[in-house]
């Protein structure tokens, strides 16, 4: 196998899974990118992280940046002799915005572009099924990679990613307060079973959502509605929730972001008025990013 020499730069997007309805099969990719490079070098590992993340994250062999790159270099047959890696972080942590599927899509689109013929050896599918398996399930890594709105999951012992056009109006604001919440923490707060009523409200929302999404965003209020999660999860983030709560009740289109705690809120990024009153209504220390949908995916800049 033979490596790249000198460093290799890539970008990656923020990600927001579920979008209300959509839990764990729907993700949209947004203009909030982490950046990464790599270099093969004789010996050793070295990194260094700037950003998010920033004295909080290991500098070893359990980065997840490495843990994805040392994935791919196995599935391409050899690892490296040594590298190095930087990573320039802006996507929050812990926040419900795709950093974990930044990282692990990063990490094996960087490893795969520092080896010559990597693109050819290890395609995008092999790059999602790497990535989803680490990750445990596709709704953030698809979009990371693809871009775009991407519905995704898993089917006979398959990962499949399947993406549906984004109406060029349609952006989102999204709201990230200052404390994160885990993954686990919000997965844990969720029932074994939901009222079949409520599944059955929830497909349709959904579906209406990629129609909405697609060429008729007026129904993104309607279509966001979920019956499945966000509610569960409540005890976790109540001031998201009640963010939630009052831009719903004012006619916006908003959503606990993935897991949470962020709240996304779509907007009409044509519309600047709209776009500057949504930003407005931000709460006291949280920050706020008024996002286009990214329409590249992981990309070798």
């Amino acid at each position: 196998m033979t490596f790249v020499q000198g460093p290799v730069r890539v970008s990656v997007p923020a990600t927001s899974a579920n979008l209300g309805p959509g839990f764990d099969s729907l993700g949209l990719a947004l203009d909030l990118r982490d950046r990464l490079e790599g270099e093969v070098v004789a010996e050793g590992l070295v990194v260094e992280v700037r950003g998010a993340g920033e004295g909080g994250v290991p500098l070893d062999e359990t980065h997840l940046v490495v843990r994805a790159m040392r994935l791919a270099f196995a599935a391409l047959g050899e690892q490296p002799p040594g590298l190095r890696l930087s990573c320039e972080n802006v996507v929050p942590h812990a926040r419900g915005l795709g950093s974990s599927s930044a990282a692990i899509v990063g990490g094996l689109v960087l490893a795969r572009a520092l080896v010559a013929d990597g693109a050819e050896r290890l395609d995008d599918d092999g790059v999602l099924r790497l990535a989803a398996d680490l990750e445990g399930h596709p709704d953030n890594v698809a979009p990371a990679l693809l871009g775009g709105f991407v519905i995704s999951g898993r089917e006979a012992e398959q990962w499949y990613a399947v993406a549906s056009p984004v109406h060029p109006a349609v952006g989102a604001v999204v709201f990230v307060p200052a404390d994160p919440v885990s993954t686990e923490v919000a997965r844990g707060l969720l029932p074994a079973t939901v009222p079949h009523a409520d599944a059955a409200a929830d497909a349709g929302r959904a579906a209406l959502l990629v129609a909405a999404l697609a060429g008729s965003p007026e129904h993104l209020l309607l279509a966001t509605r979920d019956y499945l999660h966000q509610d569960y999860r409540r005890p976790a983030m109540p001031a998201s929730h009640a963010l939630v709560a009052e831009l719903r009740a004012d006619g916006r289109a908003a959503v606990v972001s993935g897991a949470g705690p962020t709240v996304l809120a779509f907007c009409d990024v044509t519309a600047a008025e709209e776009v500057e009153a949504l930003a407005a209504r931000r709460p006291d220390g949280w920050a706020v990013h008024r996002l286009s949908v990214d329409t590249r995916g992981a990309s070798v800049d």
